[in-house]
């Protein structure tokens, strides 16, 4: 893509990952930017309201940008949005970890508000991925099976929050060999399923925070090293 968007989205990604870096703790004037990116100002004014739109920085009256406090101000998008993970945020433990709970909490609440197709179609799912031996595979199937537990659960934030852990992939690895230990257990799953057609709320919540929770990582101790 040639043109003022490609340009712009440069000069975007190029502030962003400063910014969620801590290297930038104010920004210049759009005419100073612009002699330093090699970008028309134009270009760089076009940035600029992207990253106010993201919460990044923030455009007084008169001009002056401020940047802002990410961590208070912005979404998680922002985050699974970078090809390139500014090294010390731990990005991929703290989305697994809020995939886990997110994740626990839908199965609970799906076990209470799926329908009678809902739950007979989870524990189809269940059999499916048993019978499949390809990882690959497996894990289409295994998105299928969250992609209905969510649909059950009748819940649109978390409903949205799937859908941006789906778009954000590049960052935070929900491929075969990222959740091997949760595709691989069939009997868990089948239980999972279980748990949910038969309306048992806790013990499905328990049963998915267990599942969910083997591809979170975890640090190592310094009494382990």
């Amino acid at each position: 893509m040639t043109g003022p968007t490609s340009v712009s989205g440069r000069v975007y990604e190029d502030l962003r990952a400063r910014i969620l870096a801590g290297d930038l703790d104010a920004l210049p004037s759009e005419r100073t930017l612009a002699e330093q990116l090699g970008a028309s100002r134009h270009a760089v004014r076009e940035a600029l309201k992207r990253l106010q739109q993201s919460g990044l920085i923030r455009i007084t009256q008169g001009g002056a940008t401020r940047v802002r406090d990410w961590r208070r101000h912005g979404g998680l998008e922002l985050l699974l949005g970078l090809d390139e993970v500014p090294p010390g945020l731990e990005i991929e433990r703290a989305v697994m970890e809020m995939r886990a709970s997110i994740g626990a909490d839908a199965a609970r609440r799906a076990a209470t508000r799926a329908t009678a197709v809902q739950r007979a179609e989870l524990e189809a799912r269940a059999e499916m991925l048993a019978a499949e031996h390809d990882l690959d595979v497996r894990n289409t199937i295994y998105e299928a099976f969250w992609d209905l537990i969510i649909d059950a659960a009748d819940n649109l934030a978390y409903r949205l929050a799937l859908n941006t852990l789906v778009a954000g992939q590049n960052v935070v690895g929900l491929d075969a060999a990222h959740v091997a230990a949760e595709i691989r257990d069939e009997d868990a799953v089948r239980a999972l399923a279980g748990a949910i057609a038969q309306a048992r709320a806790d013990d499905a919540f328990a049963r998915a925070r267990e599942l969910l929770e083997r591809s979170v990582p975890h640090e190592i101790s310094a009494a382990a090293v």
